[in-house]
């Protein structure tokens, strides 16, 4: 099985403000991990880094994100490029959910992934193939 992770999941790892969402997601990505099932993609690294340096109330240093990402970078992860874009946006406009939702459930379909780990989308609701998981529920 393979199960793709979206931001905010990556986001509470760092936010302590949050500890019990904070130690959720430390447990998930955790599990995954160890059995090899973890996937993540460009623009979740890219969104990650933005919000723990800037979105946090106590957000990282630059190095500690940077880090971070180093880390992250070890895991699989799907490369957005201009068909993963053009496909995002006819799931977008099909299934009418924002561009940013759709781009992260055609990576996590790219990358054969049955399970997307989301705080922000309807847990339960499945795309082809892929259910969204909300671990915070």
């Amino acid at each position: 099985m393979k199960v793709f992770f979206d931001t905010n999941i990556l986001v509470y790892l760092f936010d302590s403000g949050s500890p019990a969402k904070q130690s959720r997601a430390r447990e998930v990505l955790e599990q995954h991990t160890r059995a090899g099932e973890t996937l993540l993609s460009t623009q979740v690294l890219q969104e990650f880094y933005v919000a723990v340096t800037r979105k946090l109330a106590t957000p990282l240093s630059l190095d500690v994100a940077l880090e971070a990402l180093r880390e992250f970078a070890i895991l699989p992860v799907i490369r957005v490029d201009t068909t993963l874009i053009l496909s995002a946006a006819k799931f977008a406009r099909d299934r009418q959910l924002s561009f940013w939702d759709a781009l992260v459930v055609q990576a996590a379909m790219e990358g054969g992934a049955t399970r997307l780990y989301s705080e922000d989308m309807q847990h339960g609701q499945q795309f082809d193939g892929v259910t969204i998981h909300n671990p915070f529920r």
